[in-house]
């Protein structure tokens, strides 16, 4: 693995040019996570597991991406959001740049929901245009993982936002960026419509939490984030197999 943010140009290019000419680009967001949280949490999960992958594959990781469409956040204070069409043309244009370097397929680990549709779009650019193959994953294994040791319900089918799952992640990646003392549980009542159409999340719960963390532990996150590169590395097999 070449970490391209610390390494000189002329290493990258060799990189890509003996192996796979595999980029693997973390695009994550600043969004509130509750008050026990950073604001970074869904960017550092993101870079944790492109990090994973990346030496895993022998790939050239590249800077994450620290915004991303955080609409539904908006409403608490420290959230920054792009516009859904700003982060297509993000991913559109590094795609497009990456060529130049040598680069033959890239790899856009997501770590926000809200990215999902834009980066879809971005990916099927760069497909059309033939240029590098592009793939985004979603944390593929994941959700499986999660469930598999988890305690606490969820507030809502598939929603995991600064409860167990998250905070377990945090506390595997970087526990001092977590906050114990203040956890708190919510579980609000949410609409009949809730998750089929946009609606921001702040009049639900006032602390930015949707769950209970007080059972998350590093333990579990491990689990999760091994778990999510396992099934990673299986979603890419035919995708790194057809490289050019």
């Amino acid at each position: 693995m070449i970490d391209a943010d610390r390494t000189p140009w002329n290493d990258v290019a060799a990189h890509l040019a003996t192996g796979d000419g595999l980029a693997i680009l973390p695009f994550g967001a600043l969004e509130q996570h509750g008050p026990h949280l950073p604001l970074g949490t869904d960017t550092m999960t993101a870079t944790e597991v492109a990090r994973r992958l990346a030496e895993r594959l022998d790939a050239v990781l590249l800077p994450a991406i620290a915004y991303g469409d955080t609409w539904n956040n908006a409403g608490y204070p420290g959230t920054v959001s792009l516009s859904p069409t700003t982060v297509t043309a993000i991913a559109v244009d590094l795609g497009r740049s990456l060529v130049a370097s040598g680069a033959r397929g890239l790899v856009i680990v997501n770590g926000d929901w809200g990215n999902r549709m834009p980066l879809y779009a971005a990916t099927r650019i760069l497909t059309a245009e033939a240029q590098i193959a592009a793939i985004t994953l979603d944390y593929p294994g994941m959700a499986e993982a999660a469930n598999a040791v988890r305690h606490s319900a969820e507030a809502a089918p598939g929603l995991n936002h600064a409860e167990e799952v998250e905070t377990s992640i945090m506390l595997a990646i970087d526990a001092a960026t977590v906050h114990p003392d203040r956890y708190v549980s919510v579980y609000p009542a949410f609409p009949s419509d809730f998750g089929t159409r946009p609606m921001q999340l702040h009049p639900f719960s006032p602390s930015g939490v949707f769950g209970d963390p007080a059972s998350a532990t590093a333990e579990k996150g491990e689990a999760i984030l091994a778990a999510t590169v396992e099934a990673s590395l299986a979603v890419l097999a035919d995708f790194i197999a057809s490289l050019p």
